[in-house]
């Protein structure tokens, strides 16, 4: 703590200005604005708060300015004397352009100040860039068409990044953590597009600051309600409706004030389907949900800010006659953001709990069934000296798993576990002339497990130029959770949890036939990451990463389990009666992104290679989400008369999924009446299966072609009307999704799939 001390006492030896920038006429943060003292090199960009410091001011008199693309120039004289610390707010008018050149030029400050090691940064005009599905623009569409994901389905299929399962990745919204962010058809997340203010998407090296899991952090924050007037937005297409409203509660002039902001979507596919892709299934697609959240906002006069939200999301899935899969989650929290006056440190905390439980009902077969209630908080505290910073914090989740399933035997298989998280981290980023270092470090302990995990990360970045730069990242990652369901299933609805599972072997077989003790039922990796960014034109950016994760324990569900683990079969190998089984991997990858930006128009090329192995202890195998290539082209212009019309586009092109091949049939004998059954006429129309090595065959390549027109319409400064029409699969490409083995019934991707959606806002 002397330390930290001392560090912040350097911070305030000279002069401090610090402050918040808003949006005039909404109250919203402005982000990644420019604040500089003009003629000289003291500058930084506004975070998603809004917030900006400038440190280490010499005593003088300067032109504090503000300046964005977006917003008009706002600049003011200031006198500042070394040891004081200056609070100065500024809320900007807007101007009439366009939003993307802003943005353009924030990534580029980002870059020059951030070492930003596989990191993509998501914001409301980048959804509105690719082609919407169905006519509502999502996030997930956007997480598609990023380095290194790999999705199995448009229907139900889940999403992988660099060679992680999804229960290995955490997602945070508002700090909150969201245990299924994405909807059974695998086309929606849970999330609003509309109350989106920013996202980042870490696929791996993250810092200290993120624990818990092993793959990756999707971090989402939403905006504010509007803290100056009421304000709507009612949207409807042939998937679903949406409502969204927001607006002041009290109004204060400068930063303070109580906003409130509502939003409400609901899918009604399996009806409008019938209507209007019935040629899709004549019985319509059976995906429906309704996702509901609610924010109030309390912002103090200095820029401390209180929010508290509460949420309700559920999914509900109806195959005629087959099967029920339902699942809800529900909860609530808050987060604030306190500015002590006359110091330089910012303090962050979030607090929330919630509930998550889905059910899978199927004819002729035990009901599955997995629940998660949980609750988790954080506190984080900023010092900002000058071109560097400081931050550490502590965190704590706790969890209740309830996981109810069967076996290949038709044995139930229960697990309830009680367990407690506890983390804390310290990270310092240091400027050194051409040299960014960002060490961190952090300290995981799981109390249900007594098990404690020290987790050094270290991130780089050398400026060889001013347009080349030159990056690395590396770091230790452990978690508890995992998947109630194994990566060796192609379609898989059922995404249950399960925390320190015990029914595990005791030791596992190496690749290289040594045997190594299994010490515990943590998931273990290590992180890799190597690239540039190189600045070719003023527009033009080139980002490339090279990446090893190494998948040091795995834990995963027993598909080779043949027999009851009891003490009559304590001589049968552990990996022919355990429920769980430690598997190792290595996924090993280079990701290319090259993006053209200007006011009217973005192209994003995107190439990714990567191989995916994973070792059981019995061989190496590719598991389901193995695509050892995969190409995304993006492409948006807005054109017409003050640019009122938008046409975009995506094309993906993905390598075969791994799969495992149908060798041949054979009649199973009936024996089940005895050792006196004619096994001859019994059994007539039961087929066995016969299958070739796991995961050894592939499937053809993937392709398909998307587009989207956009088109607004205002009828004054408060009325907006938007249409998005689209078409998805526009050469109606025949991808396969899987085959029934036993009918041969092939169930293929999205076809050709027309849309127009409308958007009012008022």
């Amino acid at each position: 703590m002397a330390a930290l001390m001392a560090l912040a006492g350097e911070g305030v030896a000279q002069g401090i200005i610090k402050g918040f920038v808003t949006d005039k006429s909404s109250g919203e943060p402005a982000i990644f604005v420019n604040v500089l003292l003009d003629g000289t090199s003291f500058g930084v960009t506004t975070d998603v708060s809004g917030y900006y410091s400038l440190t280490k001011i010499p005593a003088g008199t300067y032109t504090l300015k503000v300046s964005s693309i977006e917003f008009k120039t706002e600049s003011i004289e200031i006198t500042v004397e070394d040891g004081k610390v200056y609070s100065r707010n500024f809320e900007l008018e807007t101007k009439v352009v366009e939003l993307e050149g802003a943005e353009i030029s924030a990534d580029r400050g980002e870059q020059e100040t951030q070492v930003r090691m596989s990191v993509e940064t998501i914001r409301p005009n980048d959804i509105k860039r690719v082609p919407s599905i169905g006519g509502q623009a999502d996030i997930v569409q956007v997480l598609q068409t990023l380095p290194g994901f790999v999705t199995t389905g448009d229907q139900g299929g889940q999403i992988y990044i660099r060679g992680g399962s999804p229960v290995q990745n955490i997602v945070f919204l508002d700090g909150m953590i969201v245990y299924n962010p994405f909807h059974s058809i695998g086309l929606f997340s849970v999330f609003d597009t509309d109350i989106i203010s920013n996202a980042d998407i870490y696929t791996g090296g993250f810092s200290g600051e993120f624990g818990g899991r092993i793959s990756s952090v999707m971090d989402i924050t939403t905006r504010n309600g509007n803290k100056r007037e009421f304000r709507g937005k009612v949207g409807a297409s042939p998937f679903g409706a949406k409502l969204l409203v927001e607006g002041p509660l009290k109004k204060r002039d400068g930063l303070g004030g109580i906003s409130y902001v509502l939003s409400a979507k609901r899918s009604y596919l399996e009806e409008s389907s019938k209507l209007f892709y019935g040629y899709v299934d004549e019985d319509g697609l059976p995906f429906n949900f309704t996702d509901i959240y609610g924010k109030i906002s309390f912002a103090g006069a200095k820029g401390s800010k209180f929010n508290l939200f509460g949420f309700s999301f559920n999914d509900d899935v109806r195959y005629q006659a087959l099967s029920n899969l339902n699942w809800y989650n529900y909860g609530g929290g808050g987060n604030f953001l306190v500015v002590p006056a006359g110091s330089a440190v910012l303090i962050n905390g979030n607090f929330a709990a919630s509930e998550y439980a889905i059910r899978l009902e199927e004819e002729g077969l035990p009901d599955r069934r997995s629940s998660i209630n949980g609750f988790n908080f954080g506190l984080d505290f900023k010092y900002l000296l000058g071109e560097d910073d400081l931050r550490y914090g502590v965190q704590v989740v706790g969890l209740n798993t309830d996981f109810e399933t069967f076996n290949s035997l038709g044995v139930k298989v229960q697990q309830e576990e009680n367990t407690t998280e506890l983390g804390a981290y310290l990270a310092y980023k240091k400027t050194a002339g051409r040299w960014l270092i960002q060490p961190s470090i952090r300290f995981q302990y799981y109390s249900s497990l007594a098990r404690f995990s020290p987790e050094p990360r270290l991130g780089l970045k050398y400026k060889v130029t001013e347009f080349l730069r030159l990056k690395a990242a590396a770091g230790l990652y452990s978690q508890n959770l995992i998947q109630a369901n194994s990566d060796r299933d192609v379609v898989n609805l059922f995404y249950g949890f399960v925390t320190g599972p015990s029914n595990l072997q005791d030791d596992i077989i190496m690749p290289d036939g040594q045997t190594r003790e299994v010490e515990h039922s943590l998931q273990t990796a290590r992180h890799l990451i190597a690239g540039f960014e190189y600045d070719i034109t003023e527009k033009i950016n080139l980002n490339v990463e090279g990446y090893i994760k190494d998948f040091t324990q795995l834990t995963n569900v027993n598909r080779n389990k043949l027999f009851p683990d009891t003490p009559e079969n304590r001589d049968i190998p552990e990996v022919l009666r355990k429920d769980y089984i430690v598997e190792t991997g290595i996924a090993r990858g280079i990701d290319f992104v090259m993006k053209y930006e200007d006011k009217h128009s973005s192209l994003w090329f995107v190439y990714s290679l990567s191989d995916v192995d994973r070792w059981d202890g019995i061989r190496w195998y590719d598991p389901v989400f193995d695509r050892r290539h995969n190409v995304n082209f993006v492409a948006s212009h807005a054109f017409g008369k003050q640019r009122k019309w938008e046409a975009s586009l995506r094309w993906n092109l993905g390598s075969g999924l791994p799969f495992t091949q149908t060798q041949g049939y054979y009649q199973e004998p009936g024996v089940d009446g005895g050792i006196g059954t004619d096994y001859v006429i019994t059994n007539q129309d039961e087929l066995g299966i016969y299958y070739a090595e796991l995961n050894e065959g592939r499937l053809p390549y993937y392709h398909r072609l998307d587009i989207n027109v956009r088109r607004s319409w205002e009828f004054n400064d408060k009325m907006t009307l938007e249409m998005n029409a689209g078409i998805t699969n526009v050469y109606n490409r025949a991808n396969v999704f899987y085959v029934n083995r036993v009918t041969n019934e092939r169930v293929d991707q999205l076809p050709f799939l027309p849309s127009l959606g409308f958007d009012l806002t008022f």
